[in-house]
């Protein structure tokens, strides 16, 4: 391994290890740790940087944006604007002076309307994302990519990382690759989903589950459980239908009785029928650490599949609901696994009680994806889902 400095070599997190993982060890920075990497990693001047963040009304959309203007580095920026139909007024102005302050942040800046759904009501977000980033050069003498998925939803956040990591991965550009998210449960509870019908696949995250040699695999369901989504739940099992299911609840959480609450939401009409969930088969995952949860998918994977080998398989499906964070952790176990990612896009949001406007003070995470800091050659990515 390359010789990291100090600044970073404090902030690899390590497990029992397993050296064949891609992220084990992971660099990674949480609260504090995020604004010392930001101040002396970008600190050096020959740092060019593109930054690919939301520009909606989630008053997380500028925190990212805000603390790279400070730095020394030259930021080129790409803000995607979510294009959903008949958004409510209030949503509209919140996008629209967040992207204002994006506009007064950056110098250099572009920001891209991305239609998430199609005039025959299709899901075509992920597609679309894509095509903007594949119709130019965009990493032409970067040295680092930014991706902040705060104010992103999975259906473009997820093809956006999955393009930058294979792009990286097939050695065409030396570019570090960046995640950050703004660590905000409240926010995140807040800030409700409205379902659409269609439950499907997230852009690139198919995996092998439309292919016959997978038929027959026994399929683990592992849904992020999530305060309001009992119904997108329900569909997304008619839709995937798993031979056993394992909820994911948070914990250690900030609120800690959000397990209950929610044992309590699902208990009585999915947990125990039509799920058949026992207690031994939920799976526990820290609320304010992605590794932790991309470690244990990883982990229930390696489990089955000596015991299913022989059974035409096994195979995980993902969905990520709710926490941002813990939807990071699940975005990196399918990268490594090629996992499929079952999930009901967004036709809508709804504010629930008092979303500000702006946040005061947020709390960063960063995940270095890809870049200087890890080991060549490095375990090769599945490239099944392959997003170009």
């Amino acid at each position: 391994m390359s010789v990291v400095p100090p600044i970073w070599n404090g902030c690899l997190a390590m497990t029992e290890m397993d050296h064949g993982r891609r992220w084990d060890p992971c660099v990674a920075h949480r609260g504090d740790e995020v604004d010392d990497f930001l101040t002396h990693y970008f600190a050096q001047p020959n740092r060019k940087v593109l930054l690919v963040a939301g520009a909606g009304f989630d008053p997380r959309s500028c925190a990212v944006a805000e603390r790279l203007s400070n730095t020394a580095a030259s930021v080129r920026a790409l803000l995607i604007r979510e294009e959903r139909p008949n958004p409510p007024q209030d949503q509209s102005d919140r996008a629209d002076a967040n992207t204002k302050i994006l506009l007064t942040t950056l110098a250099d800046r572009q920001v891209v309307p991305v239609e998430i759904f199609g005039s025959d009501g299709a899901v075509v977000g992920g597609r679309n994302v894509i095509r903007v980033f594949s119709q130019q050069q965009h990493l032409q003498g970067m040295t680092d990519v930014v991706v902040d998925i705060s104010a992103l939803s999975a259906g473009t956040s997820f093809p956006i990382v999955r393009y930058f990591v294979e792009r990286i991965g097939r050695g065409n550009e030396a570019v570090n690759l960046h995640v950050f998210v703004v660590h905000d449960p409240c926010l995140d509870a807040s800030i409700r989903s409205m379902a659409s019908d269609a439950p499907g696949y997230v852009h690139g995250f198919k995996g092998r589950s439309t292919l016959s040699d997978t038929a027959e695999a026994a399929r683990m369901w592992l849904p992020q459980l999530a305060i309001g989504h009992r119904a997108p739940l329900e569909r997304l099992y008619g839709f995937i239908k798993p031979h056993d299911t394992c909820p994911i609840l948070p914990f250690p959480a900030s609120n800690p009785r959000i397990g209950d609450v929610l044992a309590e939401e699902y208990l009585m009409r999915e947990l125990e029928t039509p799920w058949s969930v026992d207690t031994r088969d939920i799976v526990y995952a820290d609320e304010g650490d992605p590794l932790d949860l991309y470690r244990t998918i990883l982990k229930l994977d390696d489990l089955r599949k000596p015991v299913f080998a022989e059974t035409g398989g096994s195979m995980l499906v993902l969905s990520p609901l709710g926490s941002k964070v813990m939807a990071l952790g699940a975005l990196m176990a399918a990268l490594e696994r090629d996992l499929p990612v079952a999930y009901l896009e967004s036709i809508g949001y709804e504010l629930e009680g008092t979303v500000p406007e702006e946040i005061e003070q947020s709390n960063l995470i960063h995940i270095w994806l890809e870049g200087d800091v890890y080991p060549h050659p490095r375990p090769a990515l599945p490239m099944d889902g392959n997003t170009a």
